[in-house]
């Protein structure tokens, strides 16, 4: 057994000790799980190791920090391509998580298209490449057509809303949600945590809401066929959008606030508003925003809640973590040691946020939920009673629907 299959083997082992499934639980929802449609509404992908050797090269070069990023990034997402040995791996972890589909963020925080532009080169270049694995889906039948081939695919998206910050007229500046829709992006995050001309993120503090221009941008990206994501919108933002959009929305990848009172997790009346507009919202795992044991369990509570608030046809899983490469740690101690960086413009997380810190980080916590597990995702939904049918729904037919809603197809 290779150290990839057997961490895929230990962390299924930590997530099963947590869940406690009968035989037949198990069997039954391992079998659901491999026969459904499995749309992830936001995925971070499967993510390879540096070439640590190439990346030294480039520290010893003098190269600049957006050099380096840039590096990182195409290495991270390109290199199963090049390496049979880590395409083995690549493979095998789409084949554990049983996923047909990940709604994938091919698209970089923040709204400069030339740095998006790179995310989504990158992706659209690996599944150029593995098109007989894992393919690019340009419409939500391709998905279908997938999942009937017995193969995996990734549907483009992008973590903000492309702007050229020209700012000349309001059409002008619409003029990239087409172009980005052309080469791919069918989602676009409207804000990352931080305010934009669309609108507040999450982690402002005045949760002003949506702009005069974020009515704009929307009207465009219903009129293109995007689906406006607001995972990382401030609450009012959320309302807004919900309010002004003429076709479904969705929080891709968040929680529930009643449940952990935490920015990146959404109240009950902004989970209402997304549904009283047909749109969906995707349960993270990340352990910091579901709070509780930080485990699968947790995990599952906020489904629970979910489907309690809004219903099972508004409900999907969008775990937000990556499968990593068991050979990333050992490339990544290559590189030289350099000074650390000041945090992104786009981040504005609190120096105490609970996502910096070591007890929402714990081993068994990123185990339980590690994305090879989706499996036992829907064991866990078998075990909480819910019918085969609604369990297809949160785990693709919600997210398709809204796919093929907002295409008008």
């Amino acid at each position: 057994m290779t150290t990839w299959e057997e961490n895929i083997q230990q962390a299924r082992t930590v997530a099963l000790e947590i869940l406690q499934p009968s035989a037949s639980q198990l069997e039954h929802g391992l079998a659901l799980h491999r026969d459904a449609i499995v749309c992830e509404s936001y995925s971070l992908g499967v993510i390879a190791p540096i070439d640590g050797e190439a990346m030294a090269q480039a520290v010893e070069a003098r190269a600049s920090e957006v050099e380096l990023q840039y590096l990182s990034e195409q290495m991270r997402m390109t290199r199963w391509a090049y390496d049979d040995e880590l395409k083995a791996e690549y493979l095998g972890a789409w084949e554990a998580s049983g996923v047909t589909c990940a709604f994938q963020n091919a698209g970089e925080e923040g709204n400069n298209p030339m740095r998006m532009l790179g995310r989504l080169a990158h992706y659209t270049h690996l599944t150029d490449r593995m098109r007989d694995h894992v393919a690019r889906a340009a419409f939500p039948d391709d998905i279908v057509a997938a999942k009937a081939a017995g193969r995996h695919c990734i549907y483009q998206t992008c973590n903000g809303v492309p702007l050229p910050g020209e700012q000349a007229t309001v059409e002008q500046e619409l003029r990239f949600i087409s172009q980005f829709f052309e080469l791919g992006c069918r989602m676009m995050h409207l804000t990352y945590n931080r305010r934009n001309p669309i609108g507040d993120g999450c982690a402002e503090p005045a949760n002003a809401g949506l702009s005069d221009f974020g009515r704009a941008v929307i009207a465009e990206m219903n009129k293109v066929g995007v689906i406006a994501d607001v995972a990382h919108s401030g609450w009012q933002t959320c309302l807004d959008a919900a309010e002004v959009s003429q076709k479904p929305i969705v929080a891709s990848h968040s929680a529930c606030a009643a449940l952990n009172h935490h920015h990146r997790c959404k109240p009950d009346e902004v989970m209402r508003a997304i549904a009283d507009k047909g749109g969906t919202v995707g349960i993270t795992n990340v352990p910091a925003f579901v709070g509780g044991s930080g485990c699968i369990d947790a995990m599952l509570d906020h489904i629970d809640h979910a489907v309690q608030v809004v219903g099972v046809d508004h409900v999907t899983i969008g775990t937000d973590r990556p499968y990593i490469s068991c050979r990333a740690q050992e490339e990544s101690a290559k590189v030289p040691a350099r000074p650390g960086s000041r945090p992104r413009w786009e981040a504005l997380w609190e120096v105490n946020d609970p996502v910096q810190r070591s007890e929402w980080r714990q081993e068994r916590m990123f185990q339980s939920t590690a994305w090879t597990n989706f499996p036992l995702f829907t064991v866990g939904m078998v075990q909480r009673g819910y019918a085969d049918d609604d369990i297809r729904k949160i785990l693709g037919g919600n997210i398709l629907r809204v796919a093929r809603e907002v295409l008008g197809e």
